[in-house]
């Protein structure tokens, strides 16, 4: 720094010059000051039992051994729901983190600075289950009643448009804020009348406990989205793209191999090869980019998240939404089936 002010005595080109070196600088620096295109030593993804493609990418080590060549290391670290992998993201625990489209729009309308840029399916994951004895059969039934959900996740976005569509909402219940298999685990013991199911939990409490699904409606599941922290890929573009290649390898895998698919998710989530079949059953993995129909359907449930109070009245949750999804990275993929090893 005193050089530079020592230059502006020296005249006014010398100083004219140290100014464009100080530009330059800077503008060779993300946003915490460290170099652009610096690779990091360690690259950092969540894999979740909702997202089968992370959990196949995390098996067969794609990533690794193509990330090796860069002497750069693979972390992976479990997300139990949308809003951990958010929370983790927020934090800076992870890079990339799986959620649904919804439950991205409400980070981004809260303040987390993150990115929406892949799909990784259009799942039926989430419905309204209850017990087997249970007689209530419409939304309306839940009126007065205990219902379990985890806050911030596709589920509990289910939940609240299916209560505005059957002219309610979250007031009408009592809401009992549960993580997924807290969440099943409180519906099997009769703690609570209903719950805000999500796969594999769900598929499991079918076919093990006999609950039933009560109301399902595919459309109002938000689709399973892809994101990564706005900083780390305004700083490593080139490994956001590695990542989504990678995504590619595990999508086409398992689409070949889906007996293999099957088994990777019962073995990974503890699932009997039933329950994981049925989950896999309701999971449309042919979807990768973002159209009219993923951004529609994210926007639905953003109106239905403002008008409840989740998201604050005044966000444009348009604007909002197109701050958060980001194809770039999406459409510079080959358009050319990946080779699968």
């Amino acid at each position: 720094m005193n050089n530079f002010f020592s230059s502006a005595r020296r005249g006014p080109l010398t100083f004219l010059c140290s100014i464009l070196a100080l530009v330059g600088l800077l503008a060779g620096c993300g946003g915490n000051g460290s170099p652009v295109g610096t690779a990091p030593e360690t690259v950092r993804l969540d894999y979740a039992y909702y997202n089968p493609l992370s959990l196949v990418l995390k098996q067969q080590g794609w990533l690794e051994k193509n990330l090796a060549k860069q002497n750069i290391k693979v972390e992976w670290v479990l997300s139990q729901g949308s809003n951990k992998a958010l929370e983790y993201l927020n934090g800076k625990s992870i890079d990339f983190g799986s959620t649904a489209g919804a439950a991205a729009l409400v980070g981004r309308a809260n303040g987390n600075p993150l990115k929406a840029i892949y799909i990784f399916s259009k799942p039926e994951w989430t419905a309204l289950c209850v017990g087997p004895k249970s007689t209530i059969a419409t939304v309306a039934g839940l009126k007065g009643k205990r219902v379990a959900a985890t806050k911030g996740t596709d589920p509990y976005i289910f939940l609240l448009r299916a209560l505005d569509q059957a002219g309610m909402s979250e007031k009408d219940i009592e809401l009992v804020p549960l993580q997924h298999p807290d969440g099943r685990a409180a519906l099997e013991k009769g703690d609570v009348d209903a719950w805000a199911g999500l796969d594999p939990h769900m598929a499991k409490a079918e076919l093990e406990a006999g609950a039933k699904l009560f109301y399902r409606n595919p459309e109002f599941n938000s689709y399973g989205v892809l994101n990564v922290r706005e900083e780390f890929a305004r700083q490593h573009p080139a490994l956001v793209a590695a990542v989504l290649q990678a995504y590619e390898q595990a999508r086409a895998w398992a689409k070949q191999h889906p007996a293999e698919l099957q088994q990777t998710l019962a073995t990974a989530a503890n699932l009997s090869p039933e329950v994981a079949a049925k989950q896999l059953a309701r999971t449309d993995l042919s979807i990768s980019h973002f159209g009219a129909a993923q951004l529609a359907t994210i926007a639905a449930a953003g109106d239905v998240l403002k008008k409840t109070g989740t998201i604050e009245a005044g966000v444009d949750v348009a604007k909002t939404l197109a701050a958060l999804v980001d194809p770039q990275y999406v459409d510079k993929l080959p358009a050319a089936p990946v080779a699968v090893r």
